[in-house]
């Protein structure tokens, strides 16, 4: 896996507004492209080196599934 910088637009929930205000919005993270496929990247971003003491199962991680045609920038950082 390698490190990589992801800039994207993503999806904005209004309730009970003028939708009139909202635009996507442009966000970045940082983190390991663990599964991709022709519509889209899943990117771990935090997962555990080893288990915590109280951890009696595999610890989980944590991450984003984004889709390619959201992708503005994508640079290898690793």
């Amino acid at each position: 896996m390698t490190l990589t910088y992801i800039r994207y637009r993503d999806h904005v929930l209004f309730r009970n507004t003028n939708p009139k205000l909202y635009h996507p919005s442009i966000r970045e993270c940082v983190g390991w492209i663990v599964k991709e496929n022709c519509e889209a990247i899943w990117v771990l971003w935090d997962r555990s080196v080893k288990p915590l003491p109280h951890e009696r199962t595999k610890s989980t991680e944590s991450g984003l599934v984004i889709l390619k045609s959201e992708i503005l920038e994508m640079k290898n950082l690793g």
